[in-house]
C-alpha cells in the first residue's frame, strides 16, 4: 500500500515492514517474521522493481518478528544492512538485546524460545543522529526502551517517523511500548517525548495501522 510518494508498507507482513523508493535503490525498514521474505519480494516486484534494486536493509531493532527474514532476503538481494551497536551485538548472538518481562514462567520460556533466531552480523553500526542518504535525510533517533538498543527513523523532508516498536497504533490511536516487552518503561516514556518533538506529521508504527495525522496526537 502506497503511503505517500516513494514510500510503501508491504502488505500482510508482522511486523509492519516499509519500502522507501529512492533513485539509487530501495530501503527497507524492518524485515518481518520467518517467511514474510516471499510477501516482501512479491510486493517489491508489485511496485516494478526486482530483488537487486533492494540495496539497504535497516533493522529498527533485533526482535524476531523484525528481523526474522533478514537472511533470505539478505541472500535474495545482497542489500546492505544497518542496526544500532546494541541491537547488532544482539543478532550477532542470535539472541534478543533485553530479557523478556512476562511473569507466567511458561510463557516466558515460550517467549524465549520463539525469540531465538539464526546469527547474523550487519554490515554498517548507526548512531543517534546520523543523517542517511535516504527520502532526502534520514535521520537515525535513538529510542532506547522498547530494547536497549531500539532506533527510530525520521525524515523531515516528508514528515514521516518510522518509530518500529517505541510506539504501537490501532483504531484508538498512538500508545507507548508495550509494557511486558519493554526493556525499560522510564526510557521507553523518554523515546516517546522525543519523537512526539519532532512533530512528524505521518506515523509509520512496528505494528497497527499508519497514522497519516499524528502531529498532537502522540502518547506524552
Amino acid at each position: 500500500m502506497k503511503i505517500t510518494d516513494n514510500v510503501y508498507i508491504v502488505p500482510e507482513v508482522r511486523a509492519n515492514a516499509y519500502l522507501l523508493v529512492d533513485s539509487d535503490g530501495i530501503t527497507l525498514i524492518d524485515a518481518g517474521l520467518p517467511g514474510n521474505q516471499k510477501r516482501i519480494l512479491g510486493y517489491v516486484a508489485a511496485i516494478g522493481k526486482s530483488p537487486s534494486d533492494l540495496k539497504r536493509i535497516i533493522l529498527t531493532h533485533g526482535d524476531l518478528d523484525h528481523v526474522g527474514s533478514l537472511h533470505p532476503l539478505h541472500t535474495a538481494t545482497r542489500a546492505r544492512t544497518y542496526a544500532s551497536q546494541i541491537e547488532a551485538q544482539a543478532m550477532a548472538s542470535g539472541k534478543p538485546s533485553r530479557v523478556i518481562n512476562v511473569r507466567m514462567p511458561l510463557i516466558r520460556r515460550l517467549v524465549r524460545l520463539l525469540m531465538k533466531q539464526k546469527p547474523f552480523q550487519v554490515d554498517e553500526i548507526l548512531t543517534d543522529g546520523q543523517v542517511l542518504p535516504i527520502l532526502g535525510g534520514l535521520l537515525v533517533v535513538d529510542t532506547a526502551g522498547h530494547t536497549p538498543g531500539h532506533i527510530s527513523l525520521f525524515a523531515p523532508a516528508a514528515s514521516i517517523l518510522f518509530c518500529g516498536d517505541s510506539m504501537v497504533t490501532d483504531d484508538n490511536g498512538i500508545h507507548g511500548s508495550r509494557p511486558a516487552l519493554t526493556w525499560d518503561q522510564t526510557k521507553a516514556a523518554e523515546a516517546v517525548r522525543r519523537q512526539a518533538a519532532l512533530g512528524a506529521r505521518i506515523l509509520c508504527s512496528g505494528h497497527g495501522p499508519v497514522v497519516m495525522d499524528a502531529a498532537g496526537k502522540y502518547p506524552i
